[in-house]
């Protein structure tokens, strides 16, 4: 079989099928989000709910991590119909386990959701779990945890935590108001952290722990970006895509979700999978990051549209008539 060309591709297939053609660890990271069950119409013939649809996924979500040189990340959700949520997102979790896979504390896309998504008699649902998983245990091969970190919130020591006797207050290392506090050209104290990065006192604290005779001295040295946690908030809708073409397809998440992944996930010069392509944001943020993509769908039509977004993304024209995808 001729090798396939896996660096900045579009391929139209079933992504299962597409992705046994592939060599072991071909790609750095995967990242997508799967159809959700039959609450949208993806393509005729496609209204698998609960286990079938879980067992569907699978069988995919195994070979992605086959490829996969460092993380599986999919965007999952399920529906809910007669007051009843499917939970295909912890069945998905639960069966994944249950083959043996590494799996990561999953991660939480957060949004405001669509009105009325919880039920007409419970919350809405501003969330949608990311399942991520790794091919192998232990530590991932590359990352970058806090590419999309931000200067911490507090100086070294961290928030106050008590007071003393005296009033005066001390955070877990033993720190007073002082320590954490700068003064600004006016003389009043700032929050260093809080208004600008410039004011953090780049210092070490000494803790001594007494015991069996012996004392222990640790040092802490303040983070330059704090890590950014597993809760991913974005804004949705219109104009918050990063795109207008997002919206073409009828259900895209915007860059700034995946941007999180491809940032932190995947080497500069790496490869990222899509093997649910749709609007081909995952192909966007990857030229725009300096990564390469890797893009399958089973439309023609989506073919199309991830064509006209990665000559968007390039800055580019997209040509009015395009040569049959092989």
């Amino acid at each position: 079989m001729e090798k396939m060309k896996f660096e900045n591709n579009i391929i139209l297939g079933d992504c299962l099928e597409v992705m046994r053609r592939l060599p072991d660890r071909c790609v750095d990271l995967v990242f997508t989000s799967p159809p959700y069950e039959d609450v949208r119409t993806y393509s005729e013939g496609f209204n698998l709910r609960g286990q079938e649809w879980v067992d569907w996924a699978v069988k995919r979500f195994l070979e992605s991590l086959r490829i996969c040189g460092g993380i599986v990340a999919w965007v999952v959700d399920s529906r809910t119909k007669n007051y009843r949520w499917s939970g295909t997102p912890h069945l998905l979790a639960a069966d994944l386990i249950r083959a043996g896979v590494n799996l990561r504390h999953d991660c939480f896309f957060h949004r405001v959701g669509i009105p009325g998504s919880g039920g007409p008699d419970y919350f809405r649902n501003d969330c949608e779990f990311i399942i991520v998983a790794t091919g192998a245990k232990g530590k991932l091969p590359w990352s970058d945890n806090t590419a999309c970190g931000h200067p911490p919130k507090w100086a070294p020591g961290g928030e106050m935590s008590h007071r003393l006797s005296d009033g005066s207050r001390v955070n877990q290392w033993g720190g007073t108001e002082r320590d954490v506090c700068e003064r600004g050209k006016n003389g009043k104290r700032k929050n260093p952290c809080r208004k600008s990065h410039k004011f953090v006192k780049v210092h070490t604290k000494t803790l001594r722990r007494q015991g069996n005779d012996t004392v222990e001295e640790q040092n802490y040295i303040p983070p330059i970006k704090a890590n950014p946690g597993n809760i991913i908030k974005c804004n949705v809708g219109g104009g918050q895509m990063g795109s207008k073409l997002a919206h073409d397809n009828e259900a895209p998440f915007p860059e700034s979700l995946a941007d999180r992944f491809i940032r932190s996930f995947c080497p500069p010069g790496g490869i990222v999978l899509d093997p649910f392509a749709g609007s081909g944001t995952v192909a966007a943020v990857a030229i725009k990051t300096g990564r390469k993509y890797f893009c399958i769908d089973t439309r023609q039509s989506q073919i199309e549209l991830i064509k006209r977004r990665i000559a968007e993304a390039n800055g580019t024209e997209y040509p009015e008539r395009l040569a049959e995808t092989k």
